[in-house]
């Protein structure tokens, strides 16, 4: 980062606050978090990011900061920004490496009491049959050619098309599991060639399969709607789009920074390298960054299958009666062309979200028909230790910050840090002395990966809801996991 005065930085209430323009800011900072948060926030670069995201050119309103904010490559994860789309800019970096990195929440027929005793073994049987690590594959899924390219242009149809999920499931996912505008020919073949293996695949590093209790409802009219019950299992799937969206991200990092030279883009920091949204550049970026979220939205899919499959192996039900069912499925590392209210009239803006989640209000014609009195459901992951939350969006969420919230809890400590505080420990027994079983590709994923490596994500979700920019609707707590 260069060497430049310290930030400005001002109270707006008990959950806001404000980075002035200063500098070349075109447009304000805003970050949501409390002081307890905000002290830790402090400790790194990321309230500089949110500054220089705030210096591109046609950015609209504010460059905007989840309480999960942390350093990332770029903008911070837990950046919002919208850019006009005549003035305005694409940047991987406001997307990130792992395109389309998401959450997936399935509920479930079966409750805790009907699980006890059974909760290893099925840990066991997830861990068999959904490949974990870096690299990790399944010899019986690789892809050919042509296949690939259609699931690029197909998301998750394109795995529910080979009897991998019901189509009920496109009907609670974002956009339906497939954003239109993906162009499989934008797609390098070194990316194409890195995710032929790699379909139904969690990878390494904070991706998992969660299996949890419903510990708490807080709107028994939005748990309703969602179908989540007191005590019952659900599943959540967190990965995104493995090799295939790091090749991705990394071939057009080299574009952007040629790109931001040609346009004549004066950038705060080459890591926000970019291109006007209309250039050829920008179109064949958003092309290429569809498909890859077009794959992941088809990983999900292909683990969900799998879970389904894991679950009729330890208990003995056939599907129907084990009810896993998609809740939702959500993007946390997007870009998306989207209309919104802005000064007093609708616009489209191309809306980065990294690491955060859309919130969409109920009524909204994007939320699913389900769940259009309550709100769409937002899925915030937390740590393998604590608890995760379901949340909905709101009408000022959308008002306020362009539809989005949090995302999860944020990391708190480095993965060197994190090793460095549990070398030594029995951490996987640990966690079972607190009911909580688990499996991993290795040690060093759960050491990097230890519940205190990241924030209190209730602190996270208190921020959110107090603000208004979501509502809380159950918190789950984890029984089994399998990481990476």
């Amino acid at each position: 980062m260069p060497q430049i005065a310290p930030l400005e930085i001002e109270p707006i209430d008990a959950c806001r606050y404000r980075i002035p323009p200063q500098g070349r800011m075109n447009v304000p900072g805003i970050v949501f978090a409390d002081e307890r948060l905000m002290a830790g926030i402090r400790e790194d670069q990321a309230l500089r990011q949110v500054a220089n995201v705030a210096c591109l050119p046609g950015i609209v309103h504010a460059s905007l900061a989840m309480p999960d904010i942390h350093w990332g490559y770029g903008f911070p994860i837990g950046g919002v920004a919208a850019f006009d789309l005549d003035r305005g800019v694409i940047s991987p970096g406001g997307v990130g490496y792992d395109i389309n990195c998401g959450v997936r929440l399935l509920r479930s027929r079966v409750s805790a009491a009907e699980a006890e005793g059974r909760l290893r073994d099925l840990v066991e049987a997830l861990f068999r049959n959904i490949p974990t690590g870096v690299g990790s594959h399944r010899k019986d899924l690789r892809l050919g050619a042509k296949d690939e390219e259609r699931l690029l242009a197909q998301g998750a149809a394109w795995a529910i098309g080979h009897g991998l999920g019901e189509a009920a499931d496109l009907l609670h996912i974002e956009e339906g599991g497939r954003l239109e505008g993906a162009v499989p020919a934008y797609v390098s073949e070194r990316a194409k060639e890195r995710g032929r293996t790699q379909l139904g695949t969690l990878g390494s590093g904070n991706h998992f399969v969660e299996v949890q209790r419903v510990a708490a409802i807080y709107d028994e009219a939005a748990a309703r709607a969602l179908g989540l019950e007191a005590d019952a299992l659900t599943v959540s799937i967190h990965t995104g789009s493995r090799g295939l969206g790091y090749q991705v991200c990394d071939d057009f990092l080299q574009v952007m920074l040629k790109a931001s030279r040609a346009h004549g883009i004066d950038l705060p920091d080459p890591q926000l390298c970019c291109a006007p949204i209309g250039s050829e550049e920008g179109r064949r970026y958003l092309g290429a960054m569809y498909a890859a979220a077009n794959f992941a939205f088809g990983n999900r899919q292909v683990i969900t299958h799998w879970v389904r499959q894991s679950f009729q192996e330890v208990f003995s039900k056939g599907p129907r009666d084990l009810g896993l069912e998609v809740v939702y499925d959500v993007c946390h590392n997007i870009a998306k062309i989207e209309t919104h209210r802005v000064g007093g009239r609708e616009r489209r803006l191309c809306v980065h979200r990294k690491g955060a989640t859309r919130a969409f209000p109920p009524g909204h014609p994007q939320t699913p028909a389900a769940y259009r009195e309550v709100g769409q459901p937002v899925l915030i992951p937390g740590d393998m230790g604590r608890y995760s939350y379901v949340l909905v969006g709101t009408a000022r969420a959308y008002e306020e910050s362009f539809g989005s919230t949090c995302h999860g809890a944020g990391r708190r400590l480095s993965r060197t840090a994190a090793r460095k505080a549990a070398r030594g420990r029995p951490i996987a027994r640990e966690l079972e002395a607190r009911g909580i079983f688990v499996r991993a590709d290795g040690y060093a994923t759960l050491a990097e990966e230890v519940p205190e490596a990241y924030k209190d994500v209730a602190e996270v979700v208190d921020v959110v809801a107090r603000a208004g920019i979501s509502r809380k609707v159950a918190r789950l707590v984890p029984v089994g996991v399998i990481k990476g």
